[in-house]
């Protein structure tokens, strides 16, 4: 085989989130599959690929010893390397497409990761909830998965995302964190009930927050969150005659004795400590902070930040069951959600 024949398969994509090395074992791996590369065609030097595809040769080594492992390859001493195995079953192939990647975020990836095991090619990408790079990412992909998993928040411009995720083949998709809607083909769906669950956990919560007077949400005027949210907010504080008030700015927000803050972004969470500390109230008994999103981190800070979160990992091996079982017909799974009081209530 050639060495021009060689590149012509491989890929490595400078937006994917997935290391570089396992871009390129993953194309060689598709490449066999595809039956692109034969049983001992010899494959091009590591001073070949780290030049013709511009990565270091720490990155080539390290795709040439993962192949190894899987004795797709091997390696003759002063002759190179070659295809030694195209007998293997075809790779579940995977699209995974994320909002943004925050401790949560991480969680799903790692679980997902996880349940599917080895014998999976992954490409990760991160839109940071820009819709134009959420459509140029999706437009621009090369493969043919196996199976493209979405999370579709946007901060703004995604009135049309329907039009774009309709592109993808239906029975092969799958959308996290929030149910498909109306607008998109029949898929399945693993999701929150934004305004289901914050209720819930507020009433689980009731006790607790019966020693304040007013609750305030904190909830920024672009943001990706659901204002499903607000919804179950409200509705709790109607029926319980709570003073309630939705808060778009923590930094000028009047911050009094006797409210509970419920945050839903990391940065507010900072913000709003560091007020209530500068003036001297003392936070689970002055002011009550619930923030959303379980994390390693809140267990610890200020004796324990209450929260409200969706069980993070359970998602994510969910996520990877509906890939090994790939479904004949769609399938909406709701996600549990949990309150977890602590110190700061």
């Amino acid at each position: 085989m050639k060495a021009e024949d060689f590149f012509k398969y491989i890929f490595i994509d400078e937006y994917s989130a997935t290391p570089k090395y396992l871009q390129l074992s993953n194309s060689i791996i598709a490449a066999v599959e595809n039956g692109n590369f034969k049983k001992e065609d010899i494959l091009p030097s590591i001073n070949e690929l780290s030049y013709v595809l511009e990565i270091s040769r720490d990155t080539a080594e390290k795709g040439y010893r993962y192949l190894k492992k899987r004795s797709v390859i091997v390696s003759v001493p002063g002759k190179g390397f070659y295809i030694a195995n195209t007998n293997f079953k075809k790779q579940i192939k995977v699209f995974l497409l994320f909002n943004k990647l925050s401790a949560h975020k991480k969680i799903i990836y790692d679980s997902f990761v996880s349940a599917l095991g080895d014998d999976v090619s992954i490409d990760f990408y991160i839109y940071n909830n820009d819709f134009a790079l959420f459509k140029k990412l999706i437009q621009n992909k090369h493969t043919d998965y196996t199976h493209y998993i979405i999370i579709p928040h946007f901060v703004e411009g995604g009135e049309n995302a329907h039009e774009i995720i309709n592109t993808l083949p239906a029975n092969k998709l799958i959308i996290l964190d929030k149910k498909a809607g109306s607008k998109i083909n029949p898929c399945s769906s693993i999701y929150e009930n934004f305004e289901k669950d914050i209720y819930g956990a507020l009433t689980d919560a009731k006790e607790a927050l019966m020693k304040y007077q007013t609750l305030k949400i904190i909830f920024p005027e672009k943001s990706y969150f659901s204002k499903d949210i607000i919804n179950g907010f409200r509705q709790f504080c109607q029926q319980y005659a709570f003073n309630h008030a939705i808060v778009k700015n923590i930094q000028t927000e009047t911050i009094s004795t006797g409210e509970v803050y419920i945050n839903l972004m990391e940065d507010d969470l900072v913000i709003l400590i560091e007020r209530i500390i500068s003036l001297g109230l003392k936070i689970g008994q002055d002011v009550g902070v619930i923030s959303y999103n379980e994390t390693p981190l809140k267990k610890l800070l200020l004796n324990g930040i209450t929260t409200v979160s969706t069980d993070f990992k359970w998602m994510g091996t969910m996520a990877a069951e509906l890939v090994k079982k790939s479904p004949s017909s769609p399938s909406d799974i709701e996600v549990p959600f949990y309150l977890t009081l602590r110190s700061s209530l």
